[in-house]
């Protein structure tokens, strides 16, 4: 399934999702070419189309999701990662509108502290994404709900707790019952989001007076039981960890206190690309150049804040110009494809 000897454009591209446009796939779609001739590693769904304010992106209905996602799949030559945010509650893709399950948030869950509850819930999410053919699932949130008026986190009732014993134990049951449907998860948003007074869709995030190290705990605990799949990074800036950088751009974040202090050694996603706090202080190069430093291996870009169909050409050609320019090394990349083989060949796709 794998080439015994990949090209560095492969594995270069195998490091980025991407969000397109479609309900299905025409030949002349952007994304055909990015997935059939560039194999680019994952692309994300969405209902809802930002710029231009309007439902139905790339989600309609059971049958037409379950279509797309076969049809990514065939196109490609390995395994495609299909990621999309079922948290539940708020912030769900499928929705009961366009005829999923109902769901309910991480919050009313926490707030039930009751196991099979939420058991009960996770259950039926794994399920259907793995009926859809959705692979990985950019959830559960195991930020600690330290600020009930945080616009992104609190407000959204998206945390489990501010307890970081409630916020485990609940993301645990939610990672074992999408492992025991072959469908991956997705801890987020490094190293904690939860006490942020600011949404980082926007702009600068800045917890540095409001975060604490007890928001590292789930994710200590989750690694040490050998949980975790995917950690995503947040965008916040927090100057008692780096005086520079924000979380998805700092290599004391990622490297020092993930890789090194966690032991964590699996993949790291960023939080998407195209966000206020990146997009507006950094631009697309700078970014993608800060983020591999840091040691981030998926460069997600959900194409959903502002659209470029040539998005993931971009990105695969900025990283090709970093390495001619001496500012990324091939084993900086071998490392990353490494670790996205890794992942991938615990997904129940036949190829």
């Amino acid at each position: 399934m794998w080439p015994a000897n990949p090209s560095l454009d492969l594995m270069i591209a195998q490091m980025v999702m991407v969000g397109f446009r479609g309900l299905t796939l025409t030949a002349d779609n952007p994304i055909v070419q990015d997935i059939r001739e560039r194999q680019i590693g994952g692309v994300f769904l969405f209902d809802y189309d930002v710029p231009t304010s309007s439902f139905g992106r790339n989600i309609q209905s059971p049958s037409q999701v379950r279509a797309l996602t076969t049809e990514i799949q065939n196109l490609a030559s390995l395994p495609m990662l299909i990621g999309i945010d079922q948290e539940g509650g708020r912030v769900a893709r499928l929705k009961e509108s366009a005829g999923f399950p109902a769901t309910v948030s991480a919050q009313y869950l926490g707030a039930a502290n009751d196991l099979n509850l939420t058991r009960q819930y996770a259950e039926q999410t794994a399920a259907l994404l793995a009926d859809l053919g959705l692979n990985l699932n950019l959830a559960p949130v195991v930020d600690l709900n330290r600020n009930p008026q945080n616009p992104v986190i609190g407000k959204l009732e998206r945390s489990f707790s501010a307890d970081p014993v409630i916020v485990t134990r609940h993301a645990l049951e939610v990672l074992d019952a999408l492992h025991r449907r072959g469908v991956l998860g997705t801890l987020k948003h490094f190293p904690g989001h939860g006490s942020s007074t600011d949404d980082s869709h926007l702009g600068n995030t800045d917890v540095t007076g409001t975060w604490s190290p007890e928001e590292l705990e789930p994710y200590r605990k989750i690694i040490a039981a050998g949980q975790a799949d995917v950690v995503m990074t947040a965008h916040i800036f927090n100057a008692n960890l780096d005086s520079v950088y924000p979380a998805t751009l700092s290599r004391p974040i990622v490297t020092g206190l993930l890789r090194e202090e966690l032991g964590y050694d699996g993949v790291v996603m960023s939080d998407d690309l195209q966000m206020g706090a990146i997009r507006r202080y950094y631009g697309l190069e700078t970014a993608i150049r800060l983020a591999l430093e840091a040691g981030v291996d998926i460069l997600a870009l959900a194409n959903n804040l502002e659209f470029a169909p040539d998005l993931a050409a971009r990105a695969i050609a900025v990283v090709r110009q970093l390495m001619q320019d001496g500012a990324v090394t091939e084993t900086r990349i071998h490392q990353s494809y490494a670790r996205i083989q890794q992942l991938k060949n615990r997904l129940r796709i036949a190829f």
